[in-house]
């Protein structure tokens, strides 16, 4: 039951900090300096420091149950974010805009239970690293481009919450090998360069995170954050760290399955959140499309 509580305390925590980050980022213009507006701004701070706490609660969810039951939990937050946010901007939180919450919830789910991996390599040579991070970086640098090109704020939001997600999930992915070096040396881990490509796309997805929320509505950035890290977390733990999936033949469909679901629960909680398709073609007033 604690396991439950701090779980759900956590997911909440989420939610809470995720609404106030994009309230927040959301009312600095185009063109004004992001970081430089938020680090003024209480509201972003308050943000922040309710992620600390969930990543907090998260951890002691963590060490009282198993990932089983507090998996499923925490992407709940996704489906307490979209509600909170509905209400602070006085939008109207559609049927099927909580059939594609619940749809994407319940699919990252999945992917992140039946699709746990082996534990792979922690010590990868650098070699391994240099084709996927270049992959995965040429994905960042599409997203960040085509959210320059685009004009429509939904599908502005969309890739730059991708392209967020991304960085976070190569930083996830170089966590076991920085903790590995901490652990044979700290001057070891000082000098490698795995610390700093942890910090730098740590830092790196955040701010593009909150250029989702500047740019559009959370239930346009936020979905497409959250399944990114995900992601690319597992596609480097499978491409450098020799991870595989315990799910054999059947699970790993359902694995294939909960992917494509994702993918198209985002762009459909975008659309609706947008009320009109994601081309860039289109555009409509920032002022009937940001929360």
């Amino acid at each position: 039951m604690g396991a439950v509580i701090c779980a759900f305390v956590a997911a909440l925590l989420f939610a809470v900090s995720a609404v106030a980050q994009q309230q927040a980022a959301s009312e600095v213009p185009e063109g004004e300096g992001l970081m430089r507006a938020l680090v003024r701004n209480p509201r972003w701070w308050a943000g922040m420091i309710g992620d600390g706490g969930g990543f907090a609660f998260q951890v002691a969810a963590l060490a009282l149950g198993s990932v089983l039951i507090v998996q499923p939990i925490l992407v709940s937050a996704l489906v307490f974010a979209l509600p909170m946010a509905a209400r602070y901007s006085g939008r109207k939180t559609t049927a099927g805009m909580w059939a594609n919450a619940l749809a994407l919830s319940v699919a990252l789910a999945v992917f992140l239970i039946v699709g746990d991996p082996t534990e792979g390599l922690d010590n990868a040579p650098w070699h391994r690293w240099l084709l996927p991070l270049g992959l995965v970086f040429g994905v960042v640098v599409a997203g960040v481009v085509g959210a320059r090109v685009v004009k429509t704020p939904a599908l502005r939001a969309l890739l730059l919450g991708g392209a967020g997600g991304t960085l976070v999930g190569v930083s996830a992915a170089l966590t076991a090998n920085v903790t590995r070096l901490f652990g044979q040396s700290v001057s070891g881990a000082l000098t490698g360069w795995q610390l700093y490509a942890l910090v730098a796309t740590g830092i790196g997805g955040v701010y593009l995170q909150q250029r989702g929320y500047q740019a559009g509505s959370l239930a346009a950035c936020l979905p497409a954050f959250t399944i990114a890290e995900p992601l690319v977390a597992a596609f480097i733990g499978i491409a450098v760290l020799d991870e595989r999936l315990r799910s054999g033949p059947v699970g790993t469909a359902f694995v294939l399955v909960a992917v494509v679901v994702m993918c198209v629960a985002t762009v459909a909680l975008s659309r609706a959140q947008a009320g009109e398709p994601l081309e860039a073609g289109d555009s409509a007033p920032v002022s009937q499309l940001r929360e």
